[in-house]
């Protein structure tokens, strides 16, 4: 797997559409970087990867709270 991924290889790697992957990148909720005279989006493997275990993370928190607000 190359280092540096294109907003359409994030987008087929996470199964979600182009512009949702953009929205992602300029809310900065997905870290990525300009390059280029066009300023070509990039992300790196390693922030798509953090990015998949924090949204896995936050998953669980709100599953625990969940549990804990209905007495689970």
């Amino acid at each position: 797997m190359p280092r540096f991924l294109t907003l359409t290889d994030v987008a087929e790697e996470l199964q979600i559409s182009s512009s949702q992957t953009y929205a992602l990148v300029r809310s900065g909720e997905l870290p990525a970087i300009q390059i280029g005279g066009r300023g070509q989006w990039r992300v790196e493997q390693a922030m798509l990867e953090k990015y998949i275990q924090d949204k896995y993370a936050e998953t669980r928190r709100l599953i625990e709270q969940a549990k804990a607000e209905h007495g689970g």
